[in-house]
């Protein structure tokens, strides 16, 4: 198996190249004057996977197509995409007229483009079957072991952002030796939520850790820092798997009273203690044959 990326993510590829014994050849990406890139592969094998994570997708998007068809060209016959992050998931129905179902395109992109999708912790919420809506088969990797194993210390109170991300959270609060509380999310906008707190009498004098699948705009872990608190939690700590926010967002955080904030390497970020690699090679070996 051939493992391609693009020289912008050639860190965490090649943490999975090194995992799978493989060599990483990197993608050039030639931009034009008119401002088209014109990506070259340094060749393909008959199995070649393109390392491609897709947060700010839409300078990405064209770009990545456009080098699976050069890796088919090329000679490749079974084509992965390795995607730790997959973009457009959220609208997965028309919520308000005029709006498109994003998730059918990108996924109808994709399933076009590639044989098989490798991914971590799809941000799904009514989709039970990636696999069916792309057309090819679709790996959603669970993040849950990478994460735990970064926040490994005192037993925590673990606490979930919303009541859909119970299996996932309770999987972290095994691991780490803790106790899961769950909060009820109301969303109001993009950076305006509510919780409903349950009883947060667990948390006084002990260390608390905010988990979610993908942070942005951070308002959602700032409102579960701030109940953290006046609950009297000793320390609170946040690991999330996609993290999408800037700095001024952790700043905030900070700010705020979280002691630590970690997250996966799927999308390159200052937080990042949590490598995939081993994941995504475990997923991968069945490619080597």
């Amino acid at each position: 198996m051939r493992l391609l990326a693009f020289q912008d993510e050639a860190a965490p590829a090649g943490r999975l190249a090194k995992a799978l014994g493989v060599e990483l050849g990197l993608i050039a990406a030639h931009e034009l004057p008119d401002g088209e890139t014109l990506p070259t592969v340094p060749g393909a094998e008959r199995t070649t996977a393109i390392y491609r994570s897709l947060d700010r997708p839409n300078p990405k998007l064209m770009p990545l197509l456009l080098a699976a068809d050069a890796a088919r060209r090329a000679g490749a016959e079974r084509l992965v995409l390795v995607c730790p992050y997959l973009c457009y998931l959220r609208q997965d129905a028309v919520f308000a007229p005029g709006q498109p179902v994003s998730r059918d395109v990108i996924c109808a992109l994709l399933g076009r483009a590639f044989d098989r999708v490798v991914t971590v912790d799809a941000h799904l919420h009514r989709t039970k079957d990636l696999s069916a809506v792309m057309g090819i088969r679709a790996d959603d990797l669970s993040a849950a072991g990478s994460l735990a194993d970064a926040l490994a210390g005192e037993a925590p109170v673990v606490v979930g952002p919303d009541r859909e991300s119970a299996p996932w959270a309770q999987r972290i609060a095994d691991r780490l030796g803790g106790e899961l509380v769950l909060f009820d999310k109301e969303r109001d906008g993009d950076r305006q939520v509510r919780l409903t707190a349950p009883d947060l009498s667990v948390v006084k004098g002990r260390r608390g850790v905010i988990v979610d699948d993908v942070a942005s705009s951070g308002t959602t872990i700032l409102a579960a820092t701030e109940q953290l608190k006046r609950a009297g939690a000793a320390s609170i700590e946040v690991g999330v798997v996609h993290a999408l926010f800037g700095p001024e967002v952790e700043a905030r955080l900070k700010a705020a009273g979280v002691a630590r904030v970690i997250s996966t390497d799927s999308v390159a970020h200052s937080t990042n203690a949590a490598p995939l690699a081993g994941l995504l090679a475990g997923a991968l070996e069945e490619e080597l044959a």
